[in-house]
């Protein structure tokens, strides 16, 4: 993208809605209350025929810097260093307020270009209101309405003046955002007969999403991994708001981490922006690839917690567990023992998921949660060849042959493998809707054990096989 656009101002007065109106899609969250947006965020943008990126950032306060709003602001200063202009936005229904005047010359003091922006100018009146911004020393006001889309040629043409049109209107070929994937079953394999399995590409980009209870550390975790405070920290329980997409790169290969909010259990969620923040998180899970469940080693395996894993299975994403805060277990060899044991018995359904100890404080484990993830990453893209399947399903029937219903015996005639990511299966059978439960778990407990597939979702569907007879008619 040609430059780098920050979207800044006091609370409350529009950031978000202008930023998700440019980036074309609602990514940040936007509600009434002020101070919704706390870390920053970056998008591709386009403004009729300008190619950009934006920063949405959290708003300024006037607070200690230990505080929340503190830190909050720390975090926007960041964004503003990394911006190329900056659009200081103010609410043009409130009029100038002395946190306008003193944040815009914090904004001045950088010496960046800075296009000044009245919003809400919809409402009646606001046109007198917004002329008091001429006070801020910032130049001519930009009269817009994020939330209704006025004013957007007039802030084009104001961002191109700010930094000069030939920076405004250079171009770079965007890279191709990859599809989100579909967790169901589906017939995603060109070829499914044929014995030639595709080798696994250790090389593509790698979407991870981080997800937990509130307080687990997930934001710690990812600013532990890509080694700078990108995200927002501290004691505060539920800090993170916004699903924020970090690009990071571990040993040369091209990685997406997503942080969400804490999830806590839905009985105890009340408020609308809550809602808002879950359902934001929930999206990032079926956007992402491999899901890294956080959870506090020191209360592991709550309720919640489960309820979360088994989200991330029903979503058929790849589970990895790190066991967050091990710096503080005292005895960790007990420990880890019990929660492995713990593990294998509360979550039957991935078994053999990858369980890493880890702290994001200390740094420790770090790399062998990176190693676990890709490793059920490459289990999750697993392909099995039809010829391998079929001898393995004829040893497995014979072995433990399907039960009578209602005195007649069942045939399992053919298994293939349909779909990767993750790995489903369509077996072939006579009676499909009498085919037990009990059965179906066995078959995938045996292609867990007999093809290495521990800890992803597995999935078999049972279909009629074609009668070759069908439609035509009797002969007598």
């Amino acid at each position: 993208m040609g430059f780098r656009l920050a979207i800044v101002g006091r609370p409350n007065v529009g950031k978000s809605t202008l930023f998700n109106r440019l980036a074309g899609s609602r990514l940040a969250l936007v509600d009434d209350t002020p101070g919704v947006t706390r870390d920053w965020r970056m998008h591709d943008a386009r403004l009729q025929d300008l190619r950009f990126e934006v920063i949405d950032t959290a708003g300024f306060e006037d607070a200690g810097p230990q505080s929340l709003a503190g830190r909050m602001r720390r975090q926007t200063e960041v964004a503003i260093a990394e911006a190329d202009v900056i659009a200081f936005m103010v609410d043009a229904r409130a009029g100038i307020l002395p946190d306008d005047r003193a944040f815009a010359e914090l904004v001045r003091r950088t010496g960046k270009p800075v296009v000044l922006v009245a919003n809400k100018t919809e409402s009646r009146g606001a046109d007198t209101a917004a002329l008091e911004a001429w006070e801020l020393g910032l130049g001519e006001p930009v009269m817009v309405s994020a939330e209704h889309g006025l004013g957007m040629g007039e802030l084009r043409d104001a961002i191109v003046e700010a930094i000069g049109e030939e920076r405004a209107l250079a171009r770079d070929e965007p890279a191709p955002r990859p599809a989100p994937q579909q967790a169901l079953i589906g017939d995603d394999i060109d070829d499914p007969d044929s014995e030639e399995v595709p080798a696994y590409d250790a090389t593509r980009p790698l979407r991870i999403a981080v997800i937990g209870r509130p307080n687990a550390g997930k934001s710690t975790l990812i600013n532990a991994l890509i080694g700078e405070e990108r995200l927002l920290t501290g004691p505060e329980a539920g800090i993170t708001r916004d699903s924020i997409s970090v690009d990071w790169s571990w040993r040369g290969r091209t990685v997406k981490l997503f942080d969400t909010a804490g999830m806590r259990r839905k009985s105890r969620v009340q408020e609308k922006l809550e809602r808002l923040s879950v359902a934001d998180g929930l999206r990032a899970v079926r956007f992402a690839e491999v899901v890294i469940v956080v959870l506090d080693a020191t209360i592991p395996f709550e309720k919640q917690d489960l309820q979360i894993a088994d989200l991330v299975i029903r979503e058929g994403r790849a589970l990895v567990i790190a066991f967050n805060k091990w710096d503080l277990i005292e005895t960790p060899q007990a420990t880890l023992a019990e929660l492995r044991e713990k593990t294998e018995r509360l979550l039957p359904q991935v078994r053999g998921v990858q369980a890493v100890t880890v702290s994001a404080e200390t740094g420790r484990g770090l790399d062998r949660l990176m190693e676990a993830v890709v490793r059920t990453h490459e289990v999750w893209n697993r392909r099995i060849s039809t010829g391998r399947l079929n001898r393995w399903l004829e040893e497995a029937v014979a072995q433990h042959p399907p039960p009578a219903v209602a005195g007649r015996r069942l045939k399992l005639k053919y298994m293939t493998q349909v779909k990767t990511r993750p790995p489903g299966f369509v077996l072939s059978c006579s009676r499909p809707d009498a085919v037990p439960e009990s059965y179906l778990r066995y078959l995938v407990n045996g292609l867990r054990e007999a093809f290495d597939l521990p800890g992803v979702p597995v999935r078999v569907a049972v279909r009629a096989s074609d009668n070759p007879y069908a439609g035509r008619a009797r002969q007598r």
